[in-house]
């Protein structure tokens, strides 16, 4: 545990945003100021989020059913930073449950021949996100899509939060067949340290 460690505080703000099909995940975009973190004296701004299913960190030894990526950018865009959220199977995600209606019509495009749209969200308010985290794990890293650049400062919730097997479902209908399954394999540590938040102590 690193004592120096600060707490990872959120201040998310509603703003326009849109639910887009990259056929490798489903994401939402925001178009105004969400909000930042602060890392070590540097502010990381909200720009977009993202599922992959099933998660792709483990924890405690555990495989997840889903993981959600909240992707930070500093204002030159030079330095990332995300924040990651596991789910396990359970009660319904109130964030997904938001925007449930606007997957179905992704899934609908999609059929529709649509492969990469977008749908409107109008403003899109993600207060769930500014729940207190109390334990978080951090590493540097690289992002799990090409082209994988390195130098990511992850940021890893401890406590799992749920989602209903239909909202694990919405993630993976509209994507691509290969796909459907959009985890990068765990990836060996090669000496990275982890560092881990506890409130508590």
């Amino acid at each position: 545990m690193n004592q120096d460690m600060k707490s990872l505080d959120r201040n998310y703000l509603p703003t326009n945003a849109t639910l887009v099909n990259h056929q490798y995940s489903i994401g939402v975009h925001f178009e105004g100021k969400v909000g930042d973190i602060n890392i070590n004296g540097m502010n990381y701004s909200l720009k977009q989020l993202h599922w992959h299913a099933p998660a792709e960190h483990r924890a405690h030894g555990r495989l997840h059913n889903a993981e959600l990526h909240l992707v930070h950018f500093t204002e030159d865009n030079n330095n990332i930073a995300v924040v990651a959220q596991l789910y396990r199977l359970g009660v319904p995600d109130p964030l997904i449950s938001k925007i449930e209606d606007k997957f179905y019509k992704l899934v609908n495009e999609n059929h529709a021949g649509n492969k990469n749209a977008n749908i409107a969200l109008g403003t899109f308010d993600v207060n769930e996100l500014n729940k207190k985290i109390y334990r978080y794990y951090r590493y540097v890293g690289s992002l799990t899509t090409p082209p994988c650049k390195e130098g990511v400062i992850w940021n890893v919730i401890g406590k799992v939060r749920t989602l209903s097997k239909k909202q694990l479902e919405l993630l993976k209908v509209p994507l691509g067949v290969e796909f459907q399954h959009n985890a990068r394999p765990l990836q060996p540590l090669n000496g990275c340290k982890i560092e881990m938040y506890n409130y508590h102590t």
